[in-house]
């Protein structure tokens, strides 16, 4: 289902929620600038940046905190503008929880209910429907005080999805969760959301949780959206180098363009001795534009023995340092030049003969529709 969940591919299909030239000024500062974006009906979606980005004005905004400057939110159609936060359709859940200490779990849970009036029973089966949801009934009766980090989370979860709204908003929702429960989190919340077919739209600046859950992705700079799209082509074809090195791991080659030979680019760079070759067709460019190569550190590999002359893109440096991180190893090997590349290679086997050990010298190669040309 997910991976044929794609309404933003369907020009006929109209967004739940379209923020249209929106701008929020504090004073003198410009929190969100001229910002413009569509979000679907069942979407997960992510709004990921740095701090500062103004990621979590934008969401304030969606939930009623702060209005815009300039621009107009809408939402299944209905302007935003003067609508109250508890007159909205949609729900937020902070990144502190903002439990009730002196309430016992069913009862926070139960709480937004009883503002809105809703009968006893009715209430009595929202919050049952709730607990299973979350799985957290035999925990009905416990205070907060009494519950782990992950289940005050999911009674803070619970909660925010038990007024049904059409959108539920998540401010760094898994940020005081350890590693591991936080991995575990992700998919539970992926789940509830495919479950409730409800809007998801959460903010982070994890990009391994924003890969992991969303749908898309909007990557955030200085109050401005730099890219929309999938994790995937997020990750594999960023549209700038600021987008290459905040999301995951990357080399930055820096070079100047000499031209195209076969239909592939060819890029002279000081990091390798012969002009690095390039399979990036969606990229125009000119004959001695500067340019900047982008290569994740899986995408290379990494050998002894050098490589023969029908081998492209070749560099040659010194291992510097060494991280072993059980699935994954990684280099960190220095060229010639001075600059510094993280290659990865996957632990595939528990043992390795001779293995490639500190100081030694070696050969970094990668292919060439493994690199992204940036000219931003």
């Amino acid at each position: 289902m997910r991976r044929t969940f794609a309404p933003w591919a369907d020009p006929q299909a109209k967004p739940l929620i379209r923020v249209d030239n929106v701008t929020k000024r504090f004073g003198d500062a410009v929190a969100v600038d001229h910002l413009t974006l569509d979000i679907f009906e069942g979407e997960f979606f992510c709004l990921l940046g740095p701090s500062g980005c103004g990621k979590t004005t934008l969401m304030r905004m969606l939930a009623g905190f702060e209005y815009p400057t300039e621009g107009v939110i809408t939402l299944a159609g209905q302007s935003l503008e003067g609508v109250p936060p508890y007159r909205r359709p949609v729900n937020m859940m902070f990144q502190s929880y903002a439990l009730f200490p002196h309430m016992s779990v069913e009862k926070n849970i139960a709480f937004g209910l009883k503002q809105d009036g809703l009968p006893k029973p009715e209430i009595a089966d929202r919050v049952g429907e709730m607990l299973r949801l979350v799985q957290l009934e035999k925990l009905a009766k416990r205070y907060p005080s009494q519950l782990s980090g992950g289940q005050r989370q999911r009674v803070a979860l619970a909660r925010a999805l038990a007024k049904r709204p059409k959108v539920l908003l998540l401010d760094e929702p898994l940020g005081a969760l350890d590693k591991k429960l936080r991995e575990e989190t992700q998919f539970e919340l992926m789940d509830i959301q495919h479950e409730l077919g409800m809007t998801f739209v959460v903010v982070t600046h994890d990009q391994e949780e924003a890969m992991t859950m969303a749908d898309r992705i909007a990557v955030m700079d200085h109050g401005r959206i730099v890219q929309v799209a999938d994790p995937g082509e997020i990750y594999e074809q960023p549209k700038t180098r600021f987008i290459a090195e905040f999301v995951g791991d990357v080399n930055i080659l820096e070079g100047h363009v000499m031209g195209q030979e076969n239909g592939l680019w060819r890029v002279k760079t000081a990091s390798a001795e012969t002009p690095l070759t390039i399979d990036d067709p969606d990229e125009v460019l000119h004959s001695g534009q500067a340019v900047a190569i982008a290569v994740r550190p899986e995408k290379m590999t990494i050998q002894r023995e050098k490589p023969g002359p029908e081998a492209v893109n070749v560099l040659t440096g010194e291992v510097w340092d060494i991280g072993y991180l059980g699935d994954w190893t990684v280099y960190r090997i220095k060229l010639a030049t001075g600059e510094i590349l993280r290659v990865s290679r996957a632990n595939v086997s528990r043992f390795v003969e001779s293995p490639i050990d500190w100081d030694e010298q070696v050969y970094v190669t990668f292919e060439p529709g493994a690199a992204v040309i940036l000219a931003e």
